[in-house]
């Protein structure tokens, strides 16, 4: 069979000259990324495997120890949530225990219009409405940090690690799904930058065949985050193969990360839903285990909407973490909350602005005191 052409489009140094200086972590932390070195012997092998398996280590929690030093993009972002759920503060202000059945009843209902979902918002407040009952809770001040205990047990009980988790070897591979005008590749994008600013030597492979602007987006992203990217030539050209051509190279060349791009569908699609379950095992083939992460994203603006689609693709591929887009202009905040508890995927990235530094690492006691100011 003829090979397909494809093209490595060179956006920083290219193979033949000097490597480009590799950026190290601040904070006095280092990582070896340089995979050129041959080892001989079981025990260099070792220990090239047990590099490895600490740099990512070290890397996921780098980023979510950055994300506490960004609370404020993550404040600013649910200022809309934050404004729906702002009543909760009136109505526990002169709290009375003679009341509390209309306060519960309210707070219920704003629990409700920020998309908590009734099935959430139900075991918030009869939890609540016991403790008052029992006499633990006493005060207005006293609910509302009960308040916010319940949505962070529910976030941190099923969620399972935010980190990413990247495996122990070189290259680690993230697949990116999702439906059309979910802010997919801009996402990849923006989590490529994330990446880059560790250290992390990134190749974007562009699996989205199908939008016919597609490859040339990835591409503006890959010139804006000093990526290199692997497109294909033609149109006839299938995903798996595009991305199974950029593992490869990842791999040969010591990448860090190989950030996959795919197209855009349905979820109701099951030719296209299929073509997913194709990428990943071309991707398994070039690297047994790979995906290291497959990255749902999905719209914020959907609100409680977004559930189906999850469902969806968690059963066809496997989803181990999502990306929640778009929650600066969205007032359903509380949708994050029925997410992690109805699927028990964690949240590990959430878009809260149009900036290339605006997708942050999701961390669960930032978002409580975000929404709950």
């Amino acid at each position: 069979m003829a090979a397909v052409p494809m093209r490595l489009v060179p956006l920083v140094s290219s193979p033949s000259s000097s490597r480009p200086a590799v950026q190290l972590p601040p904070s006095g932390i280092t990582a070896d990324l340089n995979l050129s070195r041959s080892f001989r012997g079981s025990a260099s092998r070792f220990r090239c495997f047990a590099g490895q398996t600490d740099f990512f280590t070290r890397l996921g929690r780098l980023i979510r120890e950055k994300a506490k030093n960004d609370v404020e993009k993550i404040f600013s972002g649910f200022s809309k949530t934050r404004e729906n759920l702002a009543v909760i503060d009136e109505l526990l202000l002169y709290w009375n225990l003679a009341d509390t059945d209309r306060v519960l009843d309210e707070l219920e209902e704003a629990l409700l219009v920020s998309d908590f979902g009734p099935k959430i918002s139900m075991k918030i407040v009869d939890s609540l409405r016991d403790d008052i009952l029992a006499g633990k809770l006493k005060s207005g001040n006293e609910i509302k940090e009960a308040l916010k205990k319940s949505v962070l047990n529910l976030l941190t009980g099923k969620g399972g690690k935010t980190e990413l988790q990247l495996g122990f070897r070189k290259p680690a591979v993230i697949m990116v799904v999702g439906v059309n005008g979910g802010g997919k590749t801009t996402s990849l994008g923006k989590l490529a930058r994330r990446l880059k600013n560790e250290g992390v030597k990134v190749l974007m492979a562009a699996g989205d065949t199908f939008r016919a602007a597609a490859s040339e987006q990835l591409e503006v992203w890959a010139e804006r985050t000093g990526s290199e990217i692997v497109t294909a030539e033609g149109d006839k050209v299938k995903a798996p193969l595009v991305l199974s051509q950029a593992v490869k190279k990842g791999k040969e060349q010591g990448y860090g990360v190989v950030l996959c791009d795919t197209s855009g569908r349905l979820h109701t699609n099951y030719s296209l839903m299929e073509e997913l379950v194709s990428c990943k095992k071309a991707v398994a083939k070039v690297i047994p285990g790979a995906p290291n992460e497959i990255l749902l994203v999905l719209d914020g603006t959907t609100g409680l909407n977004m559930l189906p689609q999850a469902r969806e693709f968690n059963e066809v591929v496997g989803v181990t973490g999502l990306i929640l887009t778009k929650l600066d202009g969205s007032a359903r905040g509380g949708c994050v909350v029925s997410v992690v508890d109805e699927l028990g995927i964690p949240v590990k990235f959430i878009g809260v602005g149009e900036g290339v530094d605006d997708l942050q690492p999701f961390d669960a006691e930032a978002f409580v005191n975000a929404i709950f100011s």
